[in-house]
């Protein structure tokens, strides 16, 4: 067998060693097991809410365990295939098997580092916010772009993308948009994409075509779910009702719908613009407890943050990644350096690098810190 096989197959065996250490396999197990007995309760379902949260942590149990031991058996599988080849002196077999170990050492990269999920609010659905940056309709232009961006991530993982609010630029792209994102561990992947983002092109809209610079800022935080607590005293907020508008034309909605809900001690401000006012009142006090639990959160870890803000560039804000499309191809987080020449890829949605990388410093930070402590 290969060096460079056998390395391969040792980088996968560690890292499905540190997986099964952090899930806690035997743990994991006889938590499935009452998830199991919980289930064949004749009165779970009276209660719909509890039912399906039950049914929904199951599953991601049983996925988890599912995964662990199908790239397990995966990785025997493979290892045998080439045993076999090289028996038989069948380079194509060998070559197809080392090809899977690859794809394989891949994978279990990447569910070592979302094993790393696990904040209080990790496993959460997320509000995605965007708002463009001083730059008229080249900042309304980049807004759009990452909206894209983030929508077309959320939906090769799977994950259920929910606009809430929209307002369009006056010539093109958006100011500001407000989506909701659902699934497992949406928050604990998209919190690292909180900050600046900086846009470097030649200018669709320039006729002279100039290379621009645009600024929009992305802001992540989680949904509050049953097991988190937040409080809000009616007394610290303001609600007011403005009218959204619709498709336009004949089709315009004129109904005082939207609602846009103000937390005075804070300053922080939600709104949602569906077509229910009711339905945008519980959208929005669900946004701001959401707002509030992540500003508690970002007060607990300001000693990492403060820590990652200080390796950004000056400019508009905390900014943490740049996209150049001229007079070159480069995507570069300022925080972790991990950077690629394919900005396609990355405006059509690959941002898993940059995502696990930051997560993996920000846990490296977090190990630092402690241990400083405890010193």
């Amino acid at each position: 067998m290969r060096a460079e096989t056998q390395t391969t197959i040792e980088t996968i065996r560690k890292s499905l060693a540190l997986l099964g250490q952090r899930m806690d396999i035997d743990t994991a197990r006889y938590r499935l097991e009452e998830f199991d007995a919980m289930t064949e309760d004749p009165d779970l379902w009276n209660d719909p809410e509890r039912a399906q949260k039950l049914m929904r942590d199951r599953q991601v149990l049983a996925d988890a365990l599912a995964q662990h031991e199908s790239m397990s058996q995966e990785l025997q599988d493979q290892i045998d295939l080439i045993e076999m080849g090289e028996a038989e002196s069948d380079s194509e077999i060998v070559a197809e098997a080392e090809a899977a170990l690859k794809a394989l050492a891949e994978r279990a990269a990447e569910k070592e580092i979302e094993a790393l999920l696990n904040g209080e609010a990790d496993a959460n659905d997320t509000f995605l916010e965007i708002n463009a940056g001083a730059g008229g309709t080249e900042s309304c232009d980049w807004a759009a772009m990452l909206a894209r961006m983030y929508v077309r991530w959320a939906e090769k993982r799977g994950y259920k993308v929910e606009l809430l609010s929209e307002s369009p630029g006056e010539e093109a792209g958006i100011r500001s948009a407000a989506y909701r994102i659902s699934g497992h561990n949406a928050y604990g992947w998209l919190k690292s994409e909180s900050g600046v983002h900086r846009l470097v092109r030649i200018s669709p809209y320039d006729s002279a075509a100039r290379r621009h610079t645009s600024f929009s800022s992305v802001w992540v935080y989680p949904v509050v779910d049953d097991n988190i607590e937040v409080v809000v005293n009616p007394s610290d907020i303001r609600i007011d009702t403005f009218r959204s508008s619709g498709a336009g034309g004949q089709h315009v909605n004129t109904t005082d719908s939207a609602v846009r809900i103000t937390h005075i001690p804070t300053n922080i401000v939600v709104t949602s613009s569906m077509k229910s006012q009711h339905q945008n009142r519980e959208i929005a006090m669900n946004a701001l407890k959401s707002r509030l639990y992540e500003l508690e959160l970002r007060k607990r870890t300001e000693a990492i943050e403060a820590q990652h803000d200080a390796k950004g560039e000056a400019g508009w804000g905390n900014q943490i990644r740049s996209y150049v499309l001229q007079p070159y191809q480069m995507v570069k987080d300022l925080r972790t350096s991990v950077e690629t020449s394919d900005t396609q890829g990355v405006l059509d949605g690959d941002l898993d690098r940059f995502m696990a990388a930051t997560l993996a410093q920000d846990v490296a930070g977090k190990s630092r810190s402690e241990a400083q402590a405890e010193g």
